[in-house]
């Protein structure tokens, strides 16, 4: 998958291009629209990209697709900007400037892509039950609720703070490990425990894999729809009931979101067919799970899984497509066995 820079790029990219960044004002009219979308850095919306752009570039004619690849937080500034054409599994609860944004005409909600996700603190279900077939016994009995942790700080111990326990953060830069860190705070935990950052949502999940596989304890950020979530047996911490005025401030549960697809005001404009695609785009935690499983099953791309997940499940395209398109799609697919 092609990617750009969120803001550097653009800026020279508008300096020195004729009649800048405007859509439509290239000096060959027949050149193809560059779509653009966000790519925060988690599987789930990479694999929705990939899926975005098979289509984009396939079903219809004269666009083509890339990623901007940044921050959550940069590229939603990107976003609001016009710099930035989509934002393709938006968690908009975690963003706290999204109404005003959405007010103030900056953005616009295109769609759900996912009616059902969940986020926040996990641990695996044998460190609270145990596991008899593994030979696990219960190691934090009494444990529900975030809060809880407070009581169970040597269950988690940090190696390399024995006297404290780890709690794995969210990935820098996401808008949910601000949030997360609040909670972190608010709670009290910092005394307790350590706040662990990995540098990746891979390093972050190969950390609890690992820990499983060996039966070990372990807490931290987790979030709904990944490969992870469907793979292990893990339980969401309860918290306080989800409050929107506590909630940025890490005083309550995350709420449970719908993922949205979310363009800049400009989009529309710059690429009218593509609007009712986007609007139709819908998948499901259940079903882009299992596409993030076979990613990790077989060592596929986020682009051979989009393509795996199209034939697979090819009744998607008939939801999502007019016919004539969908029929376009349908042939480049085919086309790709003889290649």
């Amino acid at each position: 998958m092609k990617r750009i820079g969120v803001l550097l790029l653009t800026a020279v990219f508008c300096l020195l291009t004729v009649g800048g960044c405007g859509s439509g004002s290239s000096e060959n009219s027949n050149a193809p629209v560059t779509i653009v979308a966000t790519d925060n850095g988690w599987d789930s919306q990479k694999l929705h990209n990939a899926i975005a752009e098979l289509i984009v570039e396939h079903a219809y004619e004269g666009y083509e697709f890339e990623v901007s690849t940044a921050s959550s937080t940069m590229n939603w500034q990107a976003l609001t900007a016009g710099d930035i054409d989509l934002d393709i599994e938006s968690w908009t609860d975690n963003v706290a400037t999204y109404e005003e944004d959405k007010a103030n005409g900056y953005i616009i909600d295109l769609g759900v892509l996912v009616p059902d996700s969940a986020q926040g603190l996990y641990v695996p279900r044998y460190v609270i039950e145990g596991d008899g077939e593994r030979g696990i016994e219960p190691m934090a009995p009494d444990l529900k609720t975030v809060e809880d942790l407070k009581k169970y700080p040597h269950v988690f111990p940090d190696d390399e703070e024995p006297d404290k326990g780890r709690i794995y953060g969210s990935i820098p830069g996401w808008m949910a490990d601000e949030i997360l860190y609040k909670k972190y705070q608010y709670y009290g935990l910092d005394k307790y425990y350590n706040y662990v950052r990995l540098g990746s949502e891979a390093t972050l999940f190969a950390s609890l894999e690992s820990a499983y596989n060996q039966g070990e304890p372990w807490v931290g950020y987790c979030y709904e729809p990944t490969w992870i979530t469907g793979k292990l047996d893990l339980v969401l911490l309860e918290d306080a009931p989800y409050d929107p005025e506590l909630y940025l401030e890490g005083k309550c549960s995350f709420p449970a979101q719908q993922l949205k697809i979310v363009s800049s005001s400009k989009f529309p404009e710059r690429a009218p067919e593509l609007v009712d695609f986007f609007k139709k785009y819908r998948t499901g935690s259940e079903l882009i799970s299992k596409g993030l499983a076979h990613l990790i099953e077989t060592g596929a791309s986020h682009r051979e899984t989009a393509i795996w997940l199209l034939k697979e499940y090819d009744y998607l395209l008939d939801e999502w497509l007019p016919v004539e398109n969908a029929e376009k799609m349908r042939a480049y697919l085919n086309s790709l066995q003889t290649n």
